[in-house]
């Protein structure tokens, strides 16, 4: 499928909004990893709609999007038995003073898919989640060190935040860090501190966990009196729709839900065993944990969106048509990079259902110049994402169209890496990691009134 070139100047309108989101909102967008930053200058659409994998930006320019909402889309834009299940519920009413059936309808659903946890409590984003999960396991241990995986991301709670490079206000976390797929690691940590809980993914696009590893996680926060707490926000219902745990056969003692389980609606959740669940509930003779009230937890809208989910992967096959449509990108994306003969420094990465993509500049060191200048050329082409994370809206047409833009972007990769550098093919700065101590390398002019 043939693609369109971008002109930058079609971007117009994008950047006049974007420009007046940064002296509205901090940073010009809500979500750090939205951020125009993260995307080459000039270059970041500010986008009006979606429909299945394909969005449109305020010029009128059309996308396949990649990422699909930092993850939280599997089924695609504007899924019409979700949005009719919306509709539906919010016709009735979105907030009440009493629980509504459907709190009860959309538990037993989830409890019936993830057959490890005994209760659930809903909210909103996934730090609801697993900082009520850090609470309550400091509650039910009486202690108040956490240890946390080395993984991307977990919280924007001062807990976990506070072990990042953008700790800025924050006081010592009380936090210690182990290394993935490294239970000696682990074994140290549980060993020199007393130790509340452990919060980890269960594998994550680039890591899947060791034989035997994850059963000896278990054990080891037996042994040692941590609660286990699996972060199931990406892996649930893009592993699985039982998430990490249903796939590799290990049952944490809480989990954490959020991101695909509304299709984009906000809902997160915290599940686990009764007996740790109930000190949050009404049947303890312990001192009560303040686990989640939140005003618009339970508010129909999501509610109806997690239900209709639900059915969708009870009914269709979502993860494998994501999963077909991640094979199919990987494979043409390797056999092209392997044709221009970049394929040591041009790379796809991960589980099919979470790809990444990898670059590298000529003496084979990651490179965020490489990087931004793979994006820009995407771009131009007609593709959006600072990933290659697929959806089952991804149909076979979106993937020629997008390997058409990769061979365009592979193209000038290669022209860049036989001139040893980006200078002459990207235009301004390159991207920067979202949570970083300063703006700069990404520093914008101070607003002069």
């Amino acid at each position: 499928m043939r693609t369109t070139t971008r002109d930058t100047t079609r971007l117009r309108k994008s950047e006049a909004a974007q420009a007046r989101l940064h002296e509205i909102v901090p940073g010009g967008a809500h979500t750090y990893a939205r951020g125009s930053d993260q995307y080459p200058e000039a270059m970041a659409p500010v986008l009006v709609r979606g429909n299945g994998c394909r969005v449109w930006d305020c010029d009128g320019n059309e996308y396949v999007e990649y990422g699909m909402g930092l993850r939280s889309v599997t089924l695609g834009h504007g899924y019409p038995p979700v949005v009719e299940a919306v509709a539906r519920a919010i016709a009735d009413g979105v907030n009440f003073s009493r629980p509504t059936d459907l709190e009860l309808a959309a538990a037993e659903d989830f409890l019936r898919l993830v057959p490890g946890a005994d209760m659930v409590k809903f909210a909103k984003n996934g730090s609801d989640a697993t900082t009520a999960a850090v609470r309550l396991a400091r509650a039910a241990t009486g202690r108040t060190t956490v240890a946390v995986c080395a993984q991307p991301f977990f919280s924007t709670d001062d807990w976990f935040i506070g072990t990042t490079e953008m700790d800025s206000g924050i006081p010592a976390p009380g936090t210690v860090v182990f290394a993935y797929n490294d239970i000696d690691s682990l074994a140290r940590v549980l060993t020199e501190h007393a130790v509340a809980c452990v919060v980890m993914e269960a594998a994550t696009a680039m890591a899947e966990p060791a034989p035997g590893y994850l059963a000896a996680v278990r054990a080891l926060c037996d042994d040692h009196g941590a609660l286990l707490v699996f972060d199931e926000m990406i892996t649930g219902f893009r592993w699985s729709s039982g998430g990490a745990q249903q796939v590799y056969g290990v049952t944490p003692d809480l989990s954490c839900w959020g991101k695909a389980m509304g299709n984009g609606f906000p809902i997160s959740a915290l599940a686990g065993k009764r007996e740790y669940m109930e000190l949050g509930g009404l049947r303890t003779d312990r001192p009560r944990v303040f686990l989640l009230s939140t005003t618009h937890g339970p508010e129909t809208a999501s509610l109806a969106a997690f239900r209709a989910v639900v059915h969708a992967y009870a009914t269709t096959d979502p993860i494998g048509r994501l999963e077909a449509a991640g094979d199919a990108l990987a494979a043409g994306f390797a056999e092209i990079t392997a044709e221009l003969g970049i394929a040591d420094r041009l790379r796809v990465l991960g589980r099919s259902s979470c790809l990444v993509f990898r670059t590298e500049d000529p003496s084979g060191a990651p490179s965020q110049e490489f990087r931004t200048l793979f994006l820009q050329e995407l771009l131009r082409h007609g593709v959006l994402g600072q990933s290659f994370v697929t959806s089952a809206a991804h149909l076979p047409a979106d993937i020629d169209h997008t390997l058409t833009a990769i061979r365009a972007a592979a193209e000038i990769y290669r022209t860049a890496l036989e001139r040893g550098g980006v200078d002459g093919l990207l235009h301004g700065r390159p991207v920067a990691p979202a949570l970083r101590r300063y703006a700069a390398p990404r520093q914008l002019e101070e607003h002069t009134r």
